[in-house]
């Protein structure tokens, strides 16, 4: 009697295990509630990659088992899906601003760019790697350009990919590596990296993206052959990169030099102190820097304070974004002894500044040369009216130039928005968002706010938002923008009663300072 064959499964059973996958990966447990449910579209995309990868590994084990049936590469099938689906659910629904941090090549000339990271993130093998990458092989091929993002590369493919990239690599410029790891294991990702990295050493680039991939200390070595051959980038970038301090430390050690660097951009790392003090050595080597970034990097006053110092030496900075980092007040001091006369856009929220370090910034922030743009400081606990006033005044002396001001999730209170509004009243021309929300601003702050720029003939958005109007005072600022019903963000997370907590909570302290007396 023949035994029923268990393997290879039909397309609908195959389908019935990608569709429980979609379930697992959406529906609430204890992993997704603690890293993040996905999105249906993404939870899709992930379920095929898993059940393809999971039946690619069975089909290995069933053509090398004497196994006839099949039943071990059922196993094999259920153990592997099982185990990716808890690698994909622990790696998180991609956020939003990791979808965005993949910095564009500079051009979009077909002619020379050469870019396969369009559609939906995949996984890659050895053939379509062959028949992807065909164009690269073509004798008398322009290509300068090459972006390989979105795609996952594991060894069969990165080895076609390596040998390609040798043949091509003195015609290039431009590099982009991002996100080609995407949930490979460690061993199998650093060995990939290494052969990128041979492929491409010696390559005189300008550009260089290395964002989105979990490289730590061993994915940056595994680069080094490329880093250290590499000392006339002008726009290095490692955007959730897993850049811990031995990582920044070694990217620090194997560039030989940042002289020409304009862009360089770190985000979403766990870099901590001594990890911003090393970047902060590539930052003082690079004089020509217009674009700097170090953002949600975990880095603490030490860090912030060696950053800051490093900036100094770079007078022509542009665009400074440090946001969401633990850095205290000294960060605004020892920030406010440089001299940026070019700055147009700065991010600073979230840094903790407190009144003493906004003060600093915002006096630093009057120079008569400066055209600022943008300032972003929002959830700095700034508190005081001196701090309100300072603000006011910077705000004041760029106003021909801003264009969005956020000082959101602060105490800035009404005294606070009455006196941004008065200094926005006159001018600002340029002016298009206006972000005060959570400040505990009650009716007379708002309307001041609303009056001040519902005139201006480029604005677009004032956010009054989550603060403490009465319900008629919300009628009322609607009632300013009553022709202008866009400009106006929404206001259902108002709370008419909210100062009166406020003063509850103020006067609950002044007890318990006079009870420690």
């Amino acid at each position: 009697m023949n035994s029923v064959k268990l393997w290879p499964p039909g397309h609908s059973t195959r389908q019935i295990l990608v569709d429980r996958i979609i379930r697992n990966l959406t529906t609430p447990s204890i992993l997704t509630r603690k890293y993040g449910l996905l999105s249906k579209e993404e939870a899709e995309d992930d379920a095929k990659q898993i059940e393809s990868a999971a039946f690619a590994a069975a089909t290995q084990q069933f053509e090398k088992d004497t196994d006839t049936d099949g039943g071990s590469a059922i196993q094999v099938y259920a153990k592997e899906s099982s185990k990716l689906m808890v690698e994909f659910i622990k790696a998180g629904p991609k956020q939003k601003e990791d979808r965005d941090t993949i910095a564009e090549l500079t051009t979009f000339d077909n002619e020379h760019v050469f870019d396969i990271s369009r559609g939906r993130r995949a996984f890659i093998d050895a053939e379509e790697a062959k028949e992807l990458l065909k164009p690269l092989k073509e004798p008398g091929n322009k290509f300068t350009k090459i972006r390989f993002s979105n795609r996952s590369f594991g060894l069969p493919a990165a080895h076609v990919a390596a040998s390609v990239l040798s043949m091509v690599k003195d015609q290039l410029t431009e590099v982009d590596l991002s996100d080609i790891l995407s949930r490979r294991p460690e061993p199998e990702a650093v060995q990939v990296m290494k052969m990128f990295s041979t492929a491409l050493e010696g390559s005189n680039l300008s550009y260089l993206n290395l964002s989105n991939n979990a490289l730590g200390e061993k994915g940056v070595r595994a680069l080094g052959g490329l880093l250290k051959s590499q000392g006339n980038l002008v726009e290095l970038y490692f955007m959730n990169a897993g850049i811990s301090q031995e990582a920044a430390k070694a990217v620090c050690e194997l560039i030989p030099s940042t002289s020409k660097l304009k862009i360089l951009h770190f985000h979403h790392n766990m870099t901590g102190d001594e990890g911003a003090v090393a970047i902060a050595q590539l930052v003082k080597g690079s004089p020509n820097l217009e674009d700097f970034r170090c953002s949600s990097s975990r880095i603490g006053s030490v860090g912030g304070v060696a950053l800051a110092e490093a900036l100094t030496a770079c007078t022509l900075l542009k665009k400074l974004d440090i946001r969401d980092n633990m850095f205290g007040p000294k960060l605004g001091v020892s920030l406010s002894q440089a001299h940026h006369t070019n700055l147009t856009e700065i991010y600073l929220s979230y840094l903790n500044l407190e009144n003493e370090g906004t003060i600093a910034l915002a006096n630093a922030l009057m120079q008569p040369d400066l055209e600022l743009e943008i300032i972003e400081m929002a959830g700095n606990n700034i508190t005081s009216e001196a701090a309100a006033k300072a603000l006011a005044d910077c705000l004041i002396s760029n106003k021909h130039s801003l264009t969005r001001i956020n000082l959101s999730e602060n105490e800035l209170k009404d005294s606070g928005a009455v006196m941004i509004a008065n200094a926005l009243g006159d001018g600002f021309g340029q002016l298009c968002v206006v972000d005060l929300s959570t400040n505990g601003v009650e009716t007379g702050g708002a309307v001041a706010l609303a009056k001040a720029v519902v005139g201006k003939p480029g604005f677009r958005l004032l956010n009054v938002n989550g603060n403490f109007l009465s319900y008629d005072g919300v009628e009322v600022v609607k009632g300013i923008f009553k022709d202008f019903p866009r400009m106006l963000g929404p206001l259902d997370q108002n709370d008419p009663r909210g100062h009166e907590l406020d003063e509850l909570e103020s006067k609950l302290k002044d007890l318990q300072m006079k009870r420690k007396d």
